[in-house]
């Protein structure tokens, strides 16, 4: 009797670690798929003004004291991010928009836009420590744009073209813009699909 019990306990602890080991396998599996459907770039919205399309031009008074301009021929590309102090998402990219200023100073602008009241926005900017970056309140600038979600990218070109757009909510999306205009392209997804 004993024997059987013994028998039928060592049968169950290898069933055990039999499912432990396809366990770990399923889940390998999985961060496998999930990098490879991961989201590639920014989300572009085809709304407002298109890829490739002259950037429309605004001068805005930014929460620096400086006078800001988008769009146009600057001579230099343009970050536009659209953020807002109530999206976690935004707070949370701003190390990054920080980083991306420092390290591509040499060929990039990054500037901020919001909409809404100015208390409310100048308390974030103090608090979040942005006085580097020009940051601008105007309605008509996110209108313009079709600004639907929040945090939002547009990337303007040296020339005043619109090089790339799109819902951002990681580094990778954010950069992803970056790699559509150097290879020419309005998002990486149209890329892929060339290649494909």
């Amino acid at each position: 009797m004993q024997d059987a019990l013994f028998i039928s306990s060592a049968m169950l602890w290898l069933v055990v670690l039999a499912l432990v080991v396809v366990v770990l396998a399923l889940a390998r599996q999985i961060g496998i798929l999930y990098e490879r459907i991961a989201p590639m770039g920014a989300l572009m919205m085809d709304q407002g003004p298109k890829v490739g399309e002259l950037a429309p031009r605004f001068e805005l008074d930014s929460l620096n004291g400086r006078r800001m301009v988008v769009g146009g021929a600057r001579g230099r590309s343009q970050l536009l991010f659209f953020l807002s102090p109530t999206c976690p998402v935004c707070k949370k990219l701003l190390p990054v928009l920080k980083s991306i200023q420092r390290d591509e100073a040499a060929w990039l602008d990054v500037s901020l836009a919001s909409d809404g009241e100015l208390p409310t926005h100048s308390e974030f900017y103090q608090k979040a420590a942005l006085q580097s970056f020009d940051y601008a309140l105007s309605t008509d600038l996110g209108m313009t744009y079709r600004i639907a979600k929040l945090p939002y990218a547009v990337l303007i070109g040296e020339d005043g073209l619109i090089r790339g757009k799109g819902l951002v909510n990681s580094r990778e999306q954010l950069e992803s813009l970056f790699a559509a205009k150097e290879a020419g392209v309005a998002s990486i997804q149209e890329y892929v699909d060339q290649r494909a």
